[in-house]
């Protein structure tokens, strides 16, 4: 990965900020004088009123409104050009005035969408806004918008509803955004790490804080473990063991039924806490049962983790949990298991995570699984006397693949081109080599989208994951395929396949041959349950160069029970058992409150496959962007320094362009915001650089990173010599014979 600088600002703008920050450049925004200049219907009919519906219906702000009517498609709706006021690289923000009108009118969706034609004819249309209205009040619909590329035309309309309903709009405005400052970094100074929020969690005072959820009985016995689950452990500098005592949960006549206790006092907002416990169930007669333990703050239900028990032993269950706001009332419960079946709990915990002492152990494990010792050896020209040579060696790229999700309508922005080549060595497409993108309709092929992706990362040197050759997930498979019969399916999946991976023939380093098939089936219904494995081995047999992964979400953080590591396990077991070549481990993280220890319990379960794990599709979310950046500092120093780890995907690095708000590192318009700067900050650490003096027999010695590196050697004579070497993997000492002659 490169080497950048960090910087405040990427790129400059036609206009600035200032120039544009009051100004609204939609022309006649309130209807004045009742006229409908600057004004259009697309596709139906608009006027204008001062009142409608008998005096029913009378303007929120102004003296007029405008109405359409003879809507016949819900794309129908009431326009404005606003080509030539309109800037790229700014972002803008849209706020209309809307509600319904008509007879018998259901409440309906209303959106602001932009239409936007580039300078080569190409039509994109951007969703900005969407609320829903109805014929009652006036309602606010508000959103964002910003254009990457210059344009040759841009219209923004206001859609959305059933053709019988009229859209009403009262005003609208589109101006440049404010900026809004960030919040500042959460005080921890009165956190308390490593402390079990819940009281009387070892039962010594029976079952006092306890209370039931539901009308279930609780009573306390013997037999559960005698210490502290791993993950718990690895996190807790101090842990005591535990007693051997349990909560027994009897007479459960609802699967929500079962042990919880009050911390509405003990939770702060953006502290990370991990959950640990030990669960079991009295009987298996039942199957496999979900147990769960879940956070009730203020009425929402957040998933503190999951695991599925088998057999009448003992699970442990781990996860983790934030609020980013005070909560008024937190409950915490235990449920989950089927009606009727008996629950056991034993050395529950909730505590807080001070994550950052974790991190000298990532370090020192750093060390040992990213770096070499490396010897050089240097040789002059006759005469050079190198002993005592002064020598700088300086990596100039870490060859560990950290990468990130493009999008074709990013790439027009020249700022985020930069950004995108400084800092990343792999990328990955965001949708453009999806099958719904390139074949929207039978027969309408589209492969220019990733061409154009394709071309801008190899004349950058950059590697390129395919992502990906199917879904499995149902709604993400195009209605016309899904409508197809199980004869003309099997056609064009084959169609499918074929026409990808021979297009682009040894283009991809990896791929995703079918998209999270631990929580979709589509095709395997469809198809039957050997069509997983055959679309490995026909990918393979169209092109055997690229390594082919299995892709899934919710693998590392313990909330989801069925799409844990063991059951990733057991599903690429079971492709291999059909013949399936799969040859690496896809991993997505979309993590919102990661602990270190639940990551790596997970990666080092799957790492016994002895198969290449990938993050493919990372990213951490919190509406604080230095919770944002410590969180995803957590990520990747725990993936860095994990060996089964073998390369990292950012899904997306700037703000508008990523699929979850308030995971980017680049706000929109081009300053870093603190998860960015710590991006940079720990790519610059990952970066080995050392001085000193070549010795009596010629030699230089150092550790460093894999990657690409300079040496200078200012020789006793006063010639500077450069060379450049490379340090790749490897257990023994590298030893490199540089030659300094001339």
């Amino acid at each position: 990965m490169a080497d950048s600088e960090s910087s405040n600002v990427y790129g400059s703008h036609e206009k600035t900020k200032g120039d544009v920050d009051n100004e609204n450049i939609i022309l006649n925004p309130n209807f004045d004088n009742g006229s409908l200049d600057n004004w259009s219907g697309r596709g139906c009919n608009v006027q204008v009123h001062d009142t409608l519906g008998d005096g029913k219906v009378v303007p929120q702000m102004g003296k007029y409104f405008a109405s359409t009517t003879n809507r016949t498609q819900t794309w129908n709706g009431i326009q404005q050009d606003i080509t030539d006021r309109v800037q790229r690289k700014l972002v803008y923000m849209v706020t209309a005035l809307v509600r319904l009108f008509g007879s018998s009118i259901a409440p309906s969706d209303v959106s602001a969408t932009l239409y936007v034609q580039d300078s080569n004819g190409k039509e994109q249309y951007i969703a900005v806004a969407k609320s829903q209205a109805s014929d009652k009040d006036w309602v606010q619909i508000q959103g964002k918008f910003l254009l990457s590329g210059t344009i040759s035309k841009a219209v923004i309309f206001i859609e959305g509803p059933p053709p019988s309903a009229d859209i009403l709009l009262n005003s609208l405005v589109v101006k440049h955004a404010e900026k809004t400052p960030p919040a500042p970094a959460p005080d921890f100074s009165n956190v308390v790490y490593g402390v079990n929020v819940l009281q009387n969690d070892d039962l010594t005072d029976g079952l006092n804080s306890w209370n039931t959820l539901g009308n279930c009985t609780l009573t306390v016995a013997d037999g559960s473990p005698l210490y502290v689950p791993t993950m718990a452990q690895e996190s807790l500098d101090v842990h005591e063991p535990l007693d051997g005592k349990c909560i027994l949960v009897t007479n459960r006549s609802q699967t929500w039924m079962g042990p919880q206790q009050d911390v509405t006092n003990k939770i702060s907002p953006y502290v990370t806490y991990q959950v640990s416990g030990w669960v079991r169930i009295g009987s298996a007669k039942n199957g496999p049962q979900v147990i769960n333990v879940t956070i009730n703050v203020d009425s929402q239900w957040i998933n503190g983790g999951q695991v599925q028990v088998s057999d009448a032993r003992w699970y442990e269950i781990g996860s983790s949990f934030r609020v980013e706001q005070q909560p008024s009332k937190v409950m915490v419960s235990v449920q989950g298991p089927a009606a009727g079946v008996d629950l056991m709990v034993a050395g529950l915990q909730l505590f807080p995570v001070d994550r950052k002492t974790r991190f000298k152990h990532l370090k020192h494990q750093t060390e040992k699984v990213r770096k070499r010792d490396v010897v050089l050896n240097f040789s002059g020209s006759t005469g050079d006397s190198l002993s005592g040579a002064s020598v700088r060696v300086r990596q100039t790229h870490n060859s560990f693949p950290i990468g990130t999700c493009i999008n074709r309508s990013n790439i027009d922005n020249e700022d985020y081109v930069s950004f995108f080549v400084k800092n990343f060595n792999w990328a990955v497409f965001g949708n453009e080599l999806k099958w719904y993108w390139t074949e929207p309709q039978q027969g309408v092929i589209n492969y220019t989208d990733a061409d154009e992706l394709l071309d801008l990362c190899n004349k950058n040197n950059i590697l390129v994951r395919g992502h990906c050759i199917f879904w499995e997930v149902q709604n993400a498979v195009q209605s016309w395929v899904q409508a197809l019969p199980s004869t003309d399916l099997m056609k064009a999946v084959q169609n499918r396949i074929t026409g990808l991976l021979n297009r682009y023939k040894g283009k991809f380093q990896h791929y995703d041959v079918n998209n999270e098939m631990l929580h979709g089936s589509f095709y395997q219904d469809r198809l039957g349950k050997d069509i997983r494995a055959n679309m490995f081995k026909t990918a393979s047999q169209l092109d055997p160069s690229p390594t082919l992964f299995v892709n899934d979400y919710s693998i590392e953080d313990g909330h989801d029970a069925h799409a844990c590591a063991d059951a990733y396990t057991q599903h690429i077991l079971g492709l291999q058992e059909q013949g399936a070549p799969v040859g690496g481990i896809g991993i997505q993280g979309h993590i919102s409150n990661p602990v270190g220890p639940v990551v790596s319990a997970t990666l080092d379960k799957l790492g016994v496959l002895g198969l290449p794990i990938w993050f493919t599709e990372l990213d951490v979310v919190s509406d604080n962007e230095f919770v944002r950046a410590d969180d995803l500092e957590v990520m990747l120093r725990e993936l860095f320094a994990h060996p089964a780890v073998e390369g990292i995907m950012l899904w997306g690095f700037w703000e508008m362009s990523m699929w979850r708000q308030n995971a980017h590192l680049v706000n929109a318009e081009w300053d870093l915001n603190e998860a960015g700067k710590r991006f940079l900050k720990l790519k610059k650490e990952w970066l080995s650089h050392a001085r000193g003096q070549v010795d009596d027999k010629g030699g230089f010695n150092f550790r460093g990173y894999h990657g690409s590196y300079t040496v200078e050697v200012d020789t006793t004579t006063g010639k500077k010599l450069t060379q450049n070497f490379t340090v790749d993997k490897g257990n023994s000492p590298l030893v490199l014979n540089i030659s300094l002659g001339s």
